[in-house]
C-alpha cells in the first residue's frame, strides 16, 4: 500500500487532518485500533473554542454543529456563596459552542467516507519504521492480514498511550495533580444556559451540558476514587451542595455514564522527529478545567495541514521545519491557562489557610477587574489560530 500521509489515530486530530489534506488533493490513510462504533460513542470534551468553530464552518463540517450545538456567551464562577458571570460577548466579542467531541468525530467520519476517504478501524500490531528516511507503517488489518503502508510522512494522532509518542526522542514535562474528576452524564434537562465552575470547601464542581436533554457534571475527588463507591444519591447530594446558589437548581435524572478522570499536565518536546509529526494528545495533555484538549489538537492539525500542503505540493520545508516550535508556543499558553484555572478552583490536600486566602483573592480579583476577566475570556474562547503567542 502507498499513500502520501499515513495517519495513526481516528480521533478529532487524525480525522480533521485527513479532511483538510483531501481538500487540497493530498491522499491519506487513517488507521485506528478501535471500532468505528467505539470512537463515535466515546464521550470526551464538549467545548469548542471560537477558532475551532470558525474552522469547522470554513471547511464544510458545521451543518449539524450549527443545528444542534449550544452557543454560550459566558461562564459563571461560583465561590464564597456568590455567583459571578464572565461575559465573553461583552469582554471579547466572541463565545464558545458546546458540542460533544464524539459528535465532531461522527461528522468527520461521515464526511471522509462520503468523499471516499480510506479509514481503517480495528487495526492492531502497529509499527513505525523508516521515520527519518522512507516511512512505513506496519499493521494487521481488521481482516487479519499483515500490511505495510508506505508514505511520505506519518502523522501521529494516536493519543498519550499510542505508539507515535514513544517514537519521538526529546524532553518530557509532566505534572500530576493530587485529585481527579468524578464525571457523570445524566438524562436530565439543563437548568442553566452556561457552564458553572464552583470553588467550594468540599472541592471543585462543574455544571455543564451536552444537549437540551442531557447534563454533564463533575466533582473533585481523590485520585484513587472508585466510581462504584459513589451511589447516585451521594453524587446528586454533593453536586447540589457544591453548586448551590440563590435561584439555582439542578435537575436530577438517570445516569447514562459515570467515571473518574485523572488530572495531569504533560508536554513532549519536540513534536517532530524526521518525517513523523505528533498532534493532539500524543504530544500534550492539559487538565480539563480550561477546556483546551480537543481545541489544541485541532489547532495542531490546522498548522500541520498547511505545513504538509507546502511540503508535498511545493517541496517547501519551511512549514514542516517550523511546525513543532510554532505549535508548542500555543501548547504552553494553553498549559498555563489550564493550570491557572485548575489551581484557582480546586482544593489541594496540603492547602493551608494562607493558600486558601490567596486562592479566594485571585477569584475575587478575576470577577471584579475587567482586565482580569478579559484575560480569562480571551484565553477561554480561544486565541486566533496563527497568533504570535
Amino acid at each position: 500500500m502507498r499513500t502520501q500521509v499515513g495517519i495513526v489515530g481516528a480521533g478529532p486530530a487524525g480525522l480533521l487532518l485527513s479532511h483538510l489534506l483531501a481538500r487540497q488533493g493530498i491522499e491519506s490513510v487513517v488507521l485506528e485500533s478501535r471500532s468505528r462504533a467505539y470512537v463515535e460513542k466515546r464521550v470526551r470534551a464538549g467545548v469548542l473554542e471560537h477558532p475551532t468553530v470558525e474552522l469547522l464552518r470554513g471547511v464544510g463540517l458545521a451543518e449539524r454543529m450549527d443545528r444542534e450545538g449550544l452557543p454560550h456567551g459566558g461562564i459563571s464562577l461560583r465561590f464564597d456563596g456568590g455567583d459571578h458571570r464572565i461575559d465573553f460577548a461583552d469582554l471579547v466579542g466572541r463565545g464558545i459552542v458546546v458540542y460533544g467531541q464524539q459528535e465532531v468525530v461522527k461528522d468527520l467520519i461521515a464526511a471522509r467516507l462520503a468523499a471516499g476517504g480510506d479509514l481503517r478501524f480495528e487495526v492492531s500490531e502497529v509499527t513505525l519504521d523508516g521515520i527519518t528516511s522512507d516511512p512505513v507503517i506496519g499493521f494487521v488489518d481488521a481482516d487479519g492480514q499483515r500490511r505495510e503502508l508506505h508514505c511520505d510522512v506519518i502523522a501521529g494522532c494516536d493519543g498519550f498511550h499510542g505508539i507515535s509518542r514513544a517514537a519521538v526522542p526529546g524532553e518530557v514535562f509532566d505534572r500530576q495533580y493530587p485529585f481527579a474528576w468524578l464525571g457523570i452524564l445524566a438524562e436530565a434537562a439543563p437548568t442553566h444556559e452556561e457552564l458553572v465552575y464552583a470553588n467550594h470547601p468540599n472541592g471543585f464542581a462543574l455544571y455543564s451540558m451536552r444537549s437540551p436533554e442531557v447534563t454533564r457534571l463533575y466533582l473533585q475527588v481523590p485520585p484513587d476514587t472508585n466510581a462504584d463507591d459513589w451511589s447516585d444519591a451521594r453524587i446528586w447530594d454533593e453536586l447540589q451542595l457544591r453548586l448551590a446558589a440563590d435561584g439555582f437548581s439542578i435537575n436530577e435524572g438517570p445516569l447514562l455514564e459515570k467515571g473518574v478522570t485523572g488530572m495531569r499536565s504533560f508536554v513532549s518536546e519536540p513534536m517532530r522527529h524526521g518525517k513523523l509529526f505528533l498532534a493532539g494528545d500524543a504530544a500534550h495533555i492539559v487538565p480539563p478545567t480550561g477546556a483546551k484538549g480537543m481545541n489544541l489538537a485541532i489547532a495542531d492539525v490546522r498548522m500541520l495541514a498547511d505545513a504538509l500542503i507546502g511540503y508535498l505540493h511545493e517541496k517547501d520545508e519551511s512549514g514542516v521545519d517550523a511546525y513543532s516550535d510554532t505549535c508548542l508556543r500555543r501548547v504552553w499558553r494553553a498549559e498555563h491557562f489550564s493550570w491557572w484555572m485548575t489551581s484557582m478552583l480546586h482544593n489541594f490536600p496540603d492547602e493551608d489557610a494562607f493558600t486558601r486566602r490567596l486562592q479566594l483573592s485571585q477569584l475575587r480579583y478575576t470577577v471584579s477587574s475587567r482586565a482580569a476577566a478579559t484575560s480569562l475570556a480571551e484565553n477561554y474562547v480561544g486565541l486566533p489560530h496563527g497568533a504570535a503567542l
